[in-house]
């Protein structure tokens, strides 16, 4: 039996990756026919660096002259970027980089990022993908905890990373000024580089990609290079990519979702955009002069994209415009209708995480037949709903969410892992399919509360505030409470110009949901704190909660405001989802007036400290 067994998997595995290959072709990626000398090429370059340093080699032996990236200081041809890889990655290993040490990048996006990763590929290296959001202390531990041996910087980090000195070196990526390039920066590098290609090392590279860190302290998942196809082909699956096209990646490429389709665009043969901040206005413009026909976003960057309103985005010619590809948090159905009403059919929502990768994407197709729906399972991936003793649960009932793929993580670098199955691993979410085999995100399992007996998920009260007409974003946690044992506290965040009191929030949740939803306080705020890939940082607003609860007077008549300010530990930006030039640092404080009701300080430009706290909220002045 468990003969039969493995031969089913082999036949289902030969099957599923034949279906994969000729998705590659059916995109473009690979050509029906192609010179035989070009793929004799291309085939020794995989084999010399494998496929992420294999992967810029290809693209200049197949796409040549054509731009690979365009950033703030121009454009690079594949053959360009091959070459600068090849000079850089010659010239770390004649400063001693050995294969299997460490190459930590910590550079927003530009060009530099993509110099750094494939010259460390090239020379089979550990690259770990630093936040560029972090604090100096968090950098400097992260740094060294994961192994360090040479590190690649952009200019503004040089006085939070101190004096640390690899031992192979720190070199700058990012200069506002690099007409000398300077010894110490790529450029630098690169003009006295050989540009031949570099020996086979003796490893293959590895990835270490941080979580996100939005509940307690970021850890390391790395992976070796994909042994298959099914993370390529399952995307194609599902999203019409095609090659030798644009894509606009305002993602930060260290994260999960950016530096996926960052490898996608290079593999397709397509031009990258990409620019160090974020701004929505220079987005769409970016869009329309480049003729892009695929922009990868996060669901914050496309609210601000779609708050900008619907007669802005149709001011520019958008035609070429096929997908927008969003993850990385929660998209909500709100959201969704919104987007697509303003730019049509053309959403799809990738449900993962840096540990499970891909699971499901919503099409357009699920979108409308249910907009809060993450899609169905991806071809390749296993998904399945487990009770609490690891027991399937039928298509409608709400259990945790297990996924299994050939391109899950490897354990955390600490020596800890997530939970699994039966080699499937916990997304960390609670969900339930439907009939259809539409999967829904209910809530993350070590967020949900229980309130006089009852279950709750703080995502669906967040998901109900959003959808209000004043409200632009909330979110909710569990707090302690007498009479329920446990309450949610809501953070809400109003639209510009616009008022709500506490009493209406909460009527307004009584009206649509059960009572033990809820939630016991409404806290004003003019911006969540966020990462810079978007998700909150509920951490930071528990300890906001924290803070208001111990310290600070209430108000009183005498117009005192009540205390629990709580402040960032730093005040570096969070750009990479919300820092855009000229905006202003919000003071997460909400004026209400003499009635009690919030009103909203939003000028629409605000800004997220980095990792950051929102300076507390709720604070009321009475008249």
């Amino acid at each position: 039996m468990g003969i039969l067994s493995d031969a089913g998997r082999l036949v289902e595995r030969f099957g599923d990756e034949a279906y994969f290959a000729a998705l590659c072709v059916r995109s473009g990626m690979v050509g029906p026919i192609e010179l035989p000398h070009r793929v004799a090429k291309t085939l020794l370059a995989f084999e010399r660096f494998g496929l992420l340093g294999g992967a810029i080699s290809a693209g200049a032996i197949r796409h040549g002259d054509r731009t690979a990236v365009i950033d703030e200081r121009g454009e690079v041809s594949y053959k360009e970027l091959d070459q600068r890889s090849n000079a850089l990655a010659n010239a770390w290993r004649e400063g001693g980089l050995e294969p299997g040490e460490g190459v930590a990048i910590l550079v927003r996006n530009h060009r530099g990022f993509l110099d750094a990763l494939f010259a460390a590929a090239k020379c089979g290296a550990r690259v770990i993908l630093l936040n560029t959001s972090f604090a100096g202390p968090q950098i400097r531990e992260v740094a060294e905890r994961e192994g360090t041996d040479l590190l690649v910087y952009d200019d503004e980090y040089a006085e939070m990373l101190g004096d640390s000195e690899p031992p192979r070196g720190r070199w700058r990526a990012w200069t506002e000024d690099d007409s000398d390039s300077p010894e110490d920066t790529i450029e630098g590098l690169l003009k006295k580089g050989d540009t031949s290609t570099p020996p086979k090392p003796g490893e293959s590279p590895r990835i270490t990609i941080l979580t996100s860190g939005t509940t307690g302290t970021p850890k390391g998942a790395p992976r070796s290079e994909p042994r298959s196809l099914s993370l390529l082909g399952g995307l194609l699956s599902k999203v019409p990519f095609k090659a030798r096209e644009v894509t606009e990646l305002p993602v930060p490429m260290f994260h999960a979702l950016g530096f996926m389709q960052a490898l996608v665009g290079i593999g397709l043969g397509s031009t990258l955009v990409i620019r160090r901040r974020f701004d929505p206005e220079k987005t769409l413009d970016s869009l329309e002069e480049h003729g892009a026909t695929a922009l990868v976003v996060v669901p914050v960057m496309l609210q601000r994209i779609v708050d900008l309103g619907e007669d802005e985005i149709k001011k520019r010619d958008l035609s070429k415009l096929r997908i927008i590809f969003v993850s990385g948090s929660a998209l909500g159905a709100d959201l969704t209708k919104r987007a697509t009403k303003a730019f049509g059919p053309v959403v799809y929502n990738l449900y993962g995480s840096t540990e499970v990768a891909y699971a499901t994407i919503a099409t357009p197709e699920d979108q409308e037949a249910d907009p809060a729906s993450v899609g169905k399972v991806v071809r390749g991936s296993v998904v399945k709903i487990l009770d609490e003793d690891g027991k399937e649960l039928p298509a409608g009932e709400s259990g945790r969410i297990f996924v299994g793929n050939l391109s899950q993580f490897e354990g955390y670098t600490g020596g800890d892992n997530k939970e699994s199955i039966e080699g499937l691993i916990s997304s960390g979410d609670v969900g339930h399919f439907d009939d259809n085999g539409r999967l829904f995100i209910d809530g993350r399992d070590d967020e949900m509360i229980v309130s006089g007996g009852e279950n709750v998920f703080p995502a669906e009260v967040e998901e109900l505030l959003s959808a209000h007409e004043s409200i632009e974003e909330a979110a909710a946690l569990g707090v302690d409470d007498e009479k329920f044992g446990q309450r949610l506290k809501a953070f809400v965040v109003l639209h510009g110009g616009q008022e709500l009191s506490e009493d209406e929030v909460k009527s307004y949740v009584k009206d649509n949901l059960a009572n033990y939803k809820v939630p016991r306080e409404v806290v004003f705020l003019d911006e969540l704190p966020r990462n810079p890939t978007g998700k909150v940082l509920k951490k930071d607003l528990a300890e906001m909660d924290e803070d208001e609860e111990s310290g600070g007077d209430s108000g009183s008549d005498g117009g005192e405001e009540s205390g629990g300010d709580s402040e960032s530990d730093s005040d570096e930006k969070s750009d990479g989802a919300s820092g855009s030039e000229g905006e202003a640092k919000s003071t997460g404080k909400s004026k209400s007036d003499d009635r009690g009701k919030s009103k909203s300080g939003n000028s629409g430009k605000s800004k997220s400290g980095s990792g950051g706290k929102s300076k507390a909220s709720s604070k009321q002045k009475s008249g």
